[in-house]
């Protein structure tokens, strides 16, 4: 039987993609499935923000959804985009996605080596001059914000598009191996879409901290997160087929602790009952021995009657 995994992205669209090798190599069966969807956001209420494009010489982009609508709302609003115009992007693949819409510049295109959000302030810190503009989505935290204010970095946040939850059959079945999630909305669409998910033996893979934090506020475990080895998604799922059988034995230990911690409290409650019942049984050994002291001054009396 094939191993079976979810990402929780669509289908890559180049058939050079490094998951259709991976499911070569290792006969995967890699199913491509969104727990969410963006959804764009009207031009009215992208108007009702009162922010003009061209008030900024330099846009932050933490996700290709972001640069998608950030050029549809150029489009659609017939603003051109400035050759001056400055792009910091979170990862070296989101940098290398404006392609699609410009062309790649590295003297105009920064992104961070390590694809942390973090990373990328220092570079926008040299270049605080910059009036930054910051496509988001409506569902977002401030982190990047707070960051950003803490550097003291002119910096607007403008709302661009939507991101809501997929819709699920209620009957679809969760039959894999390994499910890979991207973002909190994602673990917040498995619990809205399966309220009664029980994880069992399926592994968990989650990309940045706010997924981490969202998947265990779920009470998912968590196998398998980014680090130095692991980069990227592909080289995440092949971890995973290499130590499979470790990740799995890692889930047993937890259940065997709960019964070993329940057998000694057992004895110990057998044995305090045994021992209350000894003590019962020699407390009236010891009131025996007073009831002959009467029974012995008796005699005594008699011997001094007959002498008078």
């Amino acid at each position: 039987m094939k191993t079976k995994i979810l990402v929780s992205q669509p289908t890559p669209q180049t058939a050079k993609s490094p998951y259709f090798t991976l499911a070569e190599k290792y006969d995967l069966d890699i199913v491509f499935r969104p727990f969410i969807k963006i959804e764009p956001i009207e031009m009215k209420a992208f108007r009702a923000q009162h922010i003009n494009i061209l008030d900024f010489t330099a846009v932050v982009f933490t996700s290709r959804h972001a640069i998608d609508h950030f050029f549809r709302i150029c489009t659609e609003m017939k603003v051109k985009v400035p050759e001056t115009m400055k792009y910091f992007c979170k990862s070296e693949q989101i940098a290398l996605y404006i392609q699609k819409y410009v062309q790649y510049r590295k003297r105009k295109i920064f992104f961070a080596e390590t694809g942390i959000v973090y990373d990328l302030v220092p570079l926008m810190v040299k270049h605080s001059a910059e009036r930054y503009l910051v496509p988001q989505s409506s569902v977002h935290t401030n982190d990047l914000k707070k960051m950003l204010d803490d550097a003291e970095i002119d910096h607007t946040e403008a709302v661009m598009y939507h991101t809501v939850s997929n819709e699920f059959s209620k009957d679809e079945p969760m039959d894999y191996n390994l499910i890979v999630f991207f973002s909190p909305e994602g673990i917040n669409s498995l619990t809205k879409n399966f309220p009664r998910f029980k994880q069992k033996n399926i592994s968990i893979a989650c990309l940045g901290s706010k997924t981490l934090e969202a998947a265990t506020k779920a009470g998912l475990q968590v196998d398998i997160v980014p680090s130095a080895e692991l980069r990227s998604v592909p080289s995440m799922i092949e971890y995973f087929v290499k130590h499979r059988e470790e990740l799995a034995k890692k889930k047993r230990p937890a259940a065997k602790k709960t019964t070993s911690k329940k057998k000694p409290a057992t004895k110990k409650t057998t044995a305090t009952k045994s021992a209350t019942k000894k003590t019962a049984e020699t407390k009236p050994a010891t009131k025996k021995p007073e009831t002959k002291k009467p029974v012995a001054k008796t005699p005594v009396k008699k011997n001094g009657a007959s002498k008078k």
